[in-house]
């Protein structure tokens, strides 16, 4: 595929010297031509046909940070995963509310 774009680019660079070195050709003219027949249509073409690759970069890079999370807090759906009870405390060590010793 990019052996055709950088054919096309340089029929166009030449069809661009060819237009300013004319008798009745300018600079302008060749800069206009270069641009018109060679930069924006490339660009459209390559941008369009780059549309796939693109969504499957997005798709991978989107994956790997799934994998990348699912990894690193494999717990990340349950608060405590240690098996002890959150709130648990020693016997004897804090007095019951209310009671006076």
């Amino acid at each position: 595929m990019y052996l055709v774009v950088i054919a096309w680019l340089y029929i166009t660079l030449l069809m661009a010297v060819a237009e300013a070195t004319a008798a009745n050709g300018t600079v302008l003219g060749a800069i206009v031509t270069f641009v018109l027949y060679g930069l924006l249509p490339l660009g459209l073409v390559l941008y369009i046909l780059g549309t796939p690759a693109r969504k499957r970069a997005l798709r991978a890079r989107e994956q790997a940070e799934r994998t990348a999370e699912a990894q690193a807090a494999p717990s990340a759906g349950q608060p405590d995963a240690g098996g002890h009870t959150p709130a648990g405390a020693e016997a004897g060590v804090v007095p019951p509310v209310g009671k006076e010793p």
